[in-house]
């Protein structure tokens, strides 16, 4: 697909629509290339934690919903971070043809600098003129992919389950 390219899959309620994020969630970024950076390195330390915190899961016999839960959230950021490390380098500029695997290096963007692809569009209705603010805005008008899909449902569960995720203590038990 071309940038900004739309496939309507369902009717208009679900579109495949073809952009590059540059940075994070809602195409927010910062500090341009030192920025990129930052970020990209951001999301490794990231990875490395929830994969360190899914080894100390595993050892301590943690709910398996929660081990579950914390590999959505490491499938979502490898996702995103391969993007973000690789896609650049290996494709070719997406803005008025069809992006093309290039030798490594050669693409549009260097290491750590490339966009994350998103793709998935669920505009399910039109906000209704009368809404004050809101009215005749597209109802959720992001677009997104399954990297952050797995680590939004991750989150939300997260939340959904968490007093079975993280008990409280019985009382009187003081070991730490």
């Amino acid at each position: 697909m071309v940038l900004g390219q739309e496939i309507k899959v369902f009717g208009s309620w679900f579109k495949l629509h073809f952009v590059e994020n540059e940075g994070m969630a809602m195409g927010i970024s910062w500090g341009g290339e030192l920025g990129k950076y930052s970020l990209t390195l951001f999301r490794i330390v990231a990875i490395a934690v929830i994969i360190y915190y899914i080894y100390t899961l595993i050892k301590t016999n943690a709910p398996k919903g929660l081990i579950a839960v914390m590999a959505f959230l490491l499938a979502g950021a490898m996702g995103n971070v391969f993007d973000s490390l690789f896609y650049g380098l290996i494709f070719s500029d997406s803005t008025y043809h069809v992006a093309s695997f290039v030798p490594a290096g050669t693409g549009y963007k260097g290491f750590m600098q490339g966009n994350v692809v998103d793709m998935l569009s669920f505009q399910l209705f039109t906000i209704p003129n009368w809404i004050p603010i809101y009215g005749g805005q597209k109802f959720f008008p992001f677009i997104f992919n399954i990297a952050d899909a797995a680590i939004s449902v991750g989150i939300i569960l997260i939340i959904i389950f968490q007093k079975r995720f993280f008990p409280e203590p019985a009382e009187g038990n003081t070991s730490k």
